[in-house]
């Protein structure tokens, strides 16, 4: 990758590392990384599978778009051949069309996840969680990670308080199963992250931002 990205890379491979010896076979199969793409921000989605590292994970949200199959077919062809796991964001028909190794529910949809589980038992499913009911839902649905956001100030205009580093470790615990951190992440204030449980980071922007630069 290059760069910052290259520091983020490498501390995201770090806290999972840390997981690993704290959950063991538990997150031995979930990235370290989760790239999100999102209309309008950050690099084009086949830009990003393309220039993602091997082992990392790509959370594809394509939200009704028009050219959606085809979309998430490219982008599934070129995550397979690159070693990138594909997650389709909240859509499991077009999980299942494209092929993709998951799915990534938004706290709104995590009941879906039992469900999905049964369908797909190889799957990879993971759960967006902001808050304390988010955070017991997906414990409760028994998802394979949650993504705890946002953990920094970021761009987003969801409105919400950043979770900081404590934060993060008080509604992770609550779900009890792993745990990604998602809002602000870079290369500056990732490795605040170090004594949390977080098994990896998951990002938007800092990773099309210095992928990009390649």
């Amino acid at each position: 990758m290059g760069g910052r990205a290259d520091d983020i890379w490498r501390i995201a491979g770090e806290l999972k590392a840390h997981a690993l010896g704290r959950r063991g076979p538990a997150v031995k199969g979930l990235p370290p990384l989760l790239a999100f793409t999102e209309p309008d921000r950050g690099l084009e989605p086949l830009v990003l599978a393309q220039r993602l590292p091997p082992g990392a994970g790509l959370v594809l949200r394509l939200f009704g778009a028009d050219d959606a199959l085809e979309t998430a077919r490219d982008v599934a062809a070129t995550c397979r051949a690159r070693g990138v796991a594909l997650l389709m964001g909240e859509d499991a028909g077009l999980a299942e069309a494209c092929g993709a190794e998951g799915l990534h529910l938004p706290q709104r949809r995590v009941a879906d996840a039992p469900a999905c589980r049964q369908a797909h038992p190889e799957w990879i499913i993971t759960s967006a969680a902001h808050d304390e009911m988010g955070a017991r839902m997906a414990g409760a649905a028994e998802v394979d990670a949650v993504v705890l956001s946002p953990v920094f100030p970021t761009r987003s205009a969801s409105g919400r308080p950043p979770l900081g580093p404590a934060g993060f470790e008080r509604l992770a615990e609550l779900a009890g199963v792993p745990a990604y951190a998602l809002g602000g992440i870079s290369a500056d204030n990732a490795a605040e992250l170090a004594q949390t449980s977080a098994v990896g980071l998951a990002a938007i922007d800092a990773v099309s931002d210095w992928l990009g630069r390649e």
